[in-house]
This record gives structure tokens, C-alpha cells and sequence, in this order.
């Protein structure tokens, strides 16, 4: 039987490759994602430094179920940038034993094709998010990956070669020139034509069915490590981010507020102010993944927004956060949370603008869902409920 690498799905269809790729055009025909952050997540614009820190490096040294809760989350303490803890690589499982030859099912975006895969010693890999790299290196095939997406970036991976472009659109030529002997990809890099064309050169090419969301961070585990050949490695992976991320969402839920009623309401906004690019995510963008995650509540899906499109000032008034999330980058690109709402000055007018309780998190972790999504959920949580604790 050809093992199948398309998510089980329990809820309806959510962010396929196709609508990756389409978003992707129209965030990035504007500027990059993460077009310089190659520091592993510490960003270091002018503009990221005049916010204070909502984590530091002996904050996490104390359990998050430890933390004494703020007084009331929903006001919050004024904007911070959120980040990881450094570590040079992402935490590793053993590899399992690999079977080689495998053929697997490719979930391009175009329909299934089966892919057969008789070496992993060279391999290339590319999303938007660098969550198939990390999740290579989390498998512990890291000394394999020989080509990376910008986004991928951590100490571990600074010597290998970048092959997609500051608008993370695929270089083909640095990739064939790799002599790659696997690429995996999800479709939210494209061109889809130009990507096509290393099927066409002989290059065994899998596309991965990976969604953004927690359970996906968790599921893409085992997508790519039957990709590898090592489905036992996978499923160890896959247990140990599940539980992981399990143990985070438990100790969130006892550090939130208790009553319903005083829970956060949180948006996620994506802007390039450079381009006037002011998106607001919603039901099925994965950020209502994260916030839920969060214990709090979607404040785009309550009012009905569908996926990730442009921002109405109509509908951020509507929807009226007490928080306001934000990649680091786009946030920069703005001004900053006083440049934010001068530019849009809708935001102005929600509680998270009056308040400025507005976070930042560095563009290649806060919506990764990779193996780090445990992590990101933590420093979230510490930023949003329990700041005091958490501040340099």
C-alpha cells in the first residue's frame, strides 16, 4: 500500500496549497516576509527596539503554570516584541529506521501524483514559514537538508544556501544546481509552474497537504517523515510535540482568566505598511487556531471573517479587540503600535488601540506551526497573561 501523506480531516476544508500560493502573491508582490531575518528570531530593527521585551532569556526559566496572572490581560501593559528562547537548532528525535525506496502520494496542488523517493542524502526544502526545514532538522535529518527557504533560519541552518528570493519566490537554478535527490515543498512558494519544472528535470518532487493550524504543526511530523522513509520517526515526533503542546494549552488555560466573560479578545493583523498591505486573519487562516490555543477568542471569526483578506476599518471597529497580534516586520513597517494607529486609524478606535496592547512576534515563528509551536504558544501566553514575569 502507497503510504498517503493528506491531513485526516475532521473539520470542514480549511487553507489548501492553491489559496497559500494566491495569498502569497498578494502579500508578497508588496515585500518580503522575512526578507533579512536571518538571526534565528531576534530582529533587530530600529523600530523593534524601542519596544520593551516581553520575554527574556530567564523568564522561561520559570514554568508557565507558576506565573502569577495579570490583574486584567485585557487591558494589558502597553506593546512588546514576543521572543523564543535562542536555541541553535530545534530539539531532535532520533532517526527511526529508514526504508528506502518509498513512493508516497504527492499532494500537489493540482491532484495527487505518486512520488517515488530512493535517496534523502541531499535535500531541499521550501514554504513560506520554514516549518518543513525545522521539521526536517526536528526529525533528525538536519545534516541532510542542503537547500533552505529564507524563513528557515537558525543557527544550525546559517551555512546552508537560500534558494528562494528576498520576494520568497523560487530560484530553480539554485535549486537544481543543489543536485537535490528530494525536494519538499507545501505550494505556498511558487511560481507552481516554475516549481513543476524540477519534477521535469528529474527530481523527485513532494508536495506536503500541510494546513496551518496546531494540529498541523503536529501532523506535518508525520507527512514529511514518510516523505523521509521513517514513519517510526515521525510518529515519535509527532507524540512528543502533541504532548508538548497539550501541556502548553493546559497550563494556558489555568493561568487565563477563568470567567468567559474576561477572556481576550484578540485579531490578528498582517500589514505592510510599505505597500499598503493591511490584512486581517480569520476563520481558517490558522491564527484562530493560535488564538483559541490562546484561550482567547477570535474576535475575526466571531464576526464571521472568512480566511485572511483585506482589512475593513468597518469590520476592525466591529470586531473591537482588546489585542492586537502582529508580525514583527509588519508592525515595523507601520511605525510601530503609534505609527499603527495613525495609519489605520481604525485601530484607534478598539480597546487594543486605545490601550496600545498590541504584541509583536518575529514573522518566521509566530505563525510557523512547526515544531517550535509549543514554544511560540508559550511566549505568547507569558506576553498576553503574566508580563510582569516574563520582562527583561
Amino acid at each position: 500500500m502507497i503510504p498517503s501523506l493528506r491531513r485526516r480531516r475532521s473539520t470542514p476544508t480549511r487553507f489548501t496549497a492553491t489559496s497559500a500560493v494566491a495569498l502569497t502573491v498578494v502579500i508578497l508582490s508588496a515585500c518580503s516576509l522575512n526578507n533579512t531575518d536571518t538571526t534565528g528570531g531576534d530582529n533587530t530593527s530600529p523600530a523593534a527596539q524601542t519596544r520593551p521585551a516581553c520575554t527574556s532569556s530567564e523568564s522561561f526559566s520559570q514554568p508557565l503554570a507558576t506565573l502569577t496572572p495579570a490583574t486584567d490581560p485585557r487591558v494589558g501593559q502597553g506593546p512588546c516584541t514576543t521572543r523564543l528562547p535562542e536555541r541553535g537548532s530545534v530539539a531532535a528525535v532520533s532517526p527511526g529506521t529508514q526504508t528506502l525506496p518509498t513512493t508516497v502520494t504527492s499532494h500537489d496542488p493540482t491532484g495527487g501524483v505518486d512520488v517515488t523517493v530512493t535517496d534523502t542524502s541531499r535535500i531541499v526544502a521550501f514554504d513560506i514559514s520554514g516549518s518543513i526545514g525545522q521539521t526536517i532538522f526536528a526529525l533528525g535529518y538536519g545534516k541532510n537538508l542542503v537547500g533552505r527557504d529564507v524563513a528557515t533560519s537558525f543557527p544550525d541552518t546559517s551555512d546552508i544556501p537560500i534558494v528562494t528570493g528576498s520576494s520568497h519566490s523560487i530560484n530553480i537554478e539554485s535549486v537544481i544546481a543543489l543536485d537535490p535527490s528530494l525536494v519538499i515543498t507545501d505550494g505556498s512558494i511558487g511560481p507552481l509552474d516554475v516549481v513543476l519544472q524540477l519534477r521535469d528535470a528529474g527530481i523527485p518532487l513532494v508536495f506536503v497537504d500541510s494546513t496551518p493550524s496546531i494540529t498541523g504543526s503536529v501532523e506535518k511530523a508525520q507527512q514529511v517523515a514518510l516523505a523521509l522513509g521513517d514513519p517510526e520517526a515521525g510518529e515519535e515526533l509527532s507524540t512528543k510535540l502533541n504532548a508538548d503542546i497539550n501541556q502548553v494549552i493546559s497550563d494556558i488555560q489555568a493561568l487565563a482568566p477563568q470567567n468567559p466573560e474576561d477572556r481576550v479578545r484578540i485579531a490578528f493583523l498582517y500589514v505592510r505598511g510599505s505597500a499598503s498591505v493591511y490584512y486581517l486573519f480569520g476563520q481558517g487562516s490558522g491564527a484562530d487556531d493560535l488564538i483559541r490555543a490562546l484561550n482567547g477568542v477570535d474576535v475575526a471569526s466571531e464576526i464571521g471573517w472568512v480566511g485572511e483578506k483585506p482589512m475593513t476599518d468597518e469590520a476592525l471597529i466591529e470586531a473591537n479587540p482588546d489585542l492586537l497580534l502582529l508580525m514583527t516586520k509588519g508592525l515595523d513597517s507601520v511605525g510601530g503600535p503609534e505609527g499603527l494607529t495613525k495609519t489605520l486609524q481604525s485601530t484607534a478606535l478598539t480597546n487594543a488601540g486605545k490601550n496600545l496592547n498590541i504584541i509583536d512576534m518575529t514573522d518566521s515563528q509566530i505563525m510557523t506551526f512547526g515544531p517550535r509551536t509549543a514554544e511560540v504558544l508559550d511566549a505568547l501566553a507569558r506576553a498576553i497573561y503574566s508580563r510582569d514575569a516574563a520582562t527583561e
